[in-house]
Formats: C-alpha cells, structure tokens, sequence
C-alpha cells in the first residue's frame, strides 16, 4: 500500500477530518477531533496507528515493519513503515482497529454527533440538489428510498 492510497483510505472513513497540526510532513487523520493515525510523508514514508497493547506488541514481534509509535505512547502506538512488506489487506484492518478504538473511547454523546454529522451532510447535499436542479425534489427522495 503506498503513502497515496494509505491518505485515501483514511479520508473516507466516516467524520475524519486531516490537517498538518505538527509541521508540513505529518498529515494527522481525526475522528471528532481524536487522532486515530498519522502519516510521515517524509522520504521514510511510515503511518502512526492506535492499537490495543498486546495486539501492538504481537504486531511488532511478528512483522519486522512494526515498530513502537515514533513521539507517542509506545503502549498505545504502533509506527508502520510502508516499505511493501506488508500487505494493503492488513494495513486497511490496522486502520480500521485504530479508528475504532478511538470512537469507542468516545462519550455515547460524541459517538452519536459523528452519525448526525452525516446525516447533516446528506440533507445539505439534498438541499444543494433542490436548489440546482431542474427535477422535482420528490424524484431525489424516491431514488434515496430505493437504495
């Protein structure tokens, strides 16, 4: 998995917001507000990930591409080289691991923003649909049910 389809993957996961907070080389991935992952787009190309403390410790006895989180918690962080030795399949559910460890440290409160975020987001797209297009609103509504 390269450091492109690495960024991708991250940005389509729901209510994840990326910014350069620590200099212009480490791309930081949230969840509301939560890092769940952040990638070094240096020339060493490495992706910083949550993971569970034993799961993260296994992690690095097995894959020499593992290594204790680089400037974070060595418990909670894991660093990842992207160097090919590891396959996108298992980099992906790594990720996924990561997020959702950070959404289920979240409040029940924050847990239920994130859904209304992108459901305020579907009703702003329908209304941008409403306002540019020549269809009747009802055509959009009948399609969303179909689905």
């Amino acid at each position: 998995m390269n450091i492109e389809e690495t960024c991708d993957y991250c940005s389509q996961m729901k209510c994840v917001s990326k910014s350069f907070p620590f200099n212009e080389t480490a791309l930081v991935f949230k969840v509301l507000d939560k890092m769940f992952a952040l990638i070094n787009l240096n020339d060493e190309k490495s992706i910083n990930l949550k993971c569970d403390p034993e799961k993260a410790i296994q992690l690095r006895e097995h894959f020499l591409s593992v290594v204790p989180g680089y400037h974070m918690n060595k418990k909670h962080w894991n660093t990842i080289y992207l160097d090919g030795t590891i396959t996108p399949k298992k980099i992906q559910d790594w990720i996924d691991h990561s997020y959702e460890l950070v959404v289920a440290g979240m409040t029940k409160k924050q847990q239920r923003f994130g859904s209304i975020s992108l459901l305020s987001i579907v009703f702003l797209a329908y209304s941008l649909y409403c306002i540019t297009s020549p269809l009747p609103p009802n055509f959009l509504i009948v399609r969303i049910e179909n689905k």
